[in-house]
């Protein structure tokens, strides 16, 4: 099995990227093996003064990179051997199991679309969060901000890959899958939220608890956190600072570490027809070096063959 990484995405690239794949690949070791995409001099010195440590990486070069602030379509179509498009199509051909990078978001979801492509039946990939609760393990949020504007039916979707990812990745035997809405009740919410609140109720393929309130995105009520792209993203960001908070005023709490972007990794595309998985753009060498641990932990599970059979039905 093949992991790979773009060296060249994030705003401490490439030293975090290579630093933080040398460490996955010793916790990787006899499992699979780090492929690092990137501009050969700028990452080939890296590797070479991490010493024996690097000796199992392998390096596929690419003379483009991606920049943070560039348009997403236009740079991807236009960069076809950025660091970004050579992981796609090392992906698509099969020479890879799981690409990951901390690179533009935009470009990664834009790359999922035009490469690997959607599963068929899936109206739109969406991203997945991990969330921490507080009876231990994590639940998943999804959508995390792939889609700001949403149908009743791409969150019914969005439920469905929410509920087969916690079932074959996290373990969890049925899922619960609750609907983000500013009620518990089932005619609160907009009305997207109450035509999908409908939907979800006659679906045989979720475990539907009904509406949930943002006080319940910690606690056990649900292990998948159904909502739009865009609040979503907000919640997330939320948390996030709630850490960086505490980190700020020298407070040490267990749970919130669980939220620290750090200990999470990246957040899975799910939906489309291979493993790929969108770092923080901050991300370090211990985030980067998690974010590779879930690629592997994602291809190693088969979730992505799970969802192709439950969306052929």
């Amino acid at each position: 099995m093949k992991i790979a990484l773009d060296a060249m995405g994030g705003d401490y690239a490439p030293q975090a990227a290579v630093a933080g794949a040398v460490l996955a690949a010793q916790r990787l070791a006899g499992k699979a093996q780090v492929v690092l995409i990137g501009t050969e001099a700028e990452v080939l010195p890296l590797l070479q003064a991490h010493g024996p440590g690097a000796a199992a990486l392998q390096f596929v070069p690419s003379t483009q990179t991606i920049g943070m602030g560039e348009h997403p379509a236009k740079a991807f179509q236009q960069k076809q051997d950025s660091s970004i498009a050579v992981g796609y199509r090392l992906l698509h051909s099969g020479e890879i199991d799981a690409f990951c990078s901390a690179g533009n978001t935009g470009a990664m979801l834009v790359g999922a679309m035009f490469t690997v492509k959607a599963v068929p039946g899936v109206l739109r990939p969406a991203i997945a969060n991990f969330v921490p609760k507080l009876a231990g393990g994590y639940g998943i949020l999804v959508d995390a901000g792939a889609n700001a504007d949403c149908k009743p039916e791409m969150l019914e979707q969005f439920g469905e890959l929410g509920s087969l990812y916690a079932q074959y990745v996290l373990g969890i035997a049925r899922p619960k899958v609750g609907l983000m809405s500013l009620g518990e009740e089932e005619g609160k919410g907009s009305a997207v939220t109450q035509a999908a609140h409908q939907l979800f109720k006659v679906n045989p393929h979720v475990h539907f608890i009904g509406n949930i309130e943002g006080r319940d995105l910690f606690n056990d009520k649900a292990d998948v956190i159904v909502c739009d792209g865009y609040v979503g993203n907000v919640m997330l960001k939320m948390a996030e600072s709630m850490y960086d908070i505490m980190v700020t005023r020298n407070l040490n709490d267990e749970f919130f570490e669980k939220v620290n972007y750090e200990t999470i990794g990246g957040s899975p595309i799910l939906g489309i027809n291979d493993n790929a998985i969108i770092g923080h753009g901050v991300s370090t060498p211990l985030a980067i070096c998690n974010m590779l641990m879930q690629g592997y932990q994602m291809a190693h599970s088969g979730i992505v063959d799970q969802i192709k059979d439950s969306f052929k039905s």
